[in-house]
């Protein structure tokens, strides 16, 4: 049976295609790659360690090769806001801080911050507080303690 081997770099060829095509993210792309060479190489040869070689080698070529390209082009691109720069420092309530109602703001650097208490008190204006976290467009802050007490 001379084709056999054929067959089966055929077959692979489909299968590491199809979960490809069901995945779209670079997963077997290589060994759809290697594959192909496999397939390629029953031409020349019927030794099959010569063809898993082949196989072998190229799809850790492919990989070496096309994976770097495909992150460089295909991961997004992160925007950066700035917006983390917030994060620890001081801010002053504008509008009180009620998460129960959902209303609240704090000026942080001169920029105004949609504002929740991270431990759900009230926090009235004009109050000083830290700022902790950002979640989506809402500071999260807790109050400082003024040392008056």
């Amino acid at each position: 049976m001379p084709w056999l081997p054929s067959a089966v770099w055929l077959a692979l060829l489909v299968v590491f295609g199809l979960v490809e095509a069901a995945t779209v993210g670079l997963v077997s792309i290589w060994f759809a790659a290697g594959s192909l060479a496999a397939l390629l190489s029953t031409i020349f040869t019927d030794n099959i360690w010569v063809q898993i070689a082949i196989f072998l080698a190229i799809s850790a070529a492919a990989l070496a090769v096309v994976r770097p390209l495909a992150r460089k082009y295909l991961t997004p691109r992160q925007v950066a806001t700035n917006a983390d720069r917030v994060i620890g420092r001081e801010a002053v309530v504008t509008e009180e801080i009620d998460n129960l109602k959902g209303c609240g703001a704090v000026s942080v650097g001169g920029v105004i911050w949609t504002a929740r208490s991270d431990s759900g008190e009230i926090i009235p204006a004009g109050e000083t507080v830290k700022a902790l976290r950002i979640e989506g467009v809402k500071l999260f802050v807790a109050s400082v303690p003024t040392g008056k007490e």
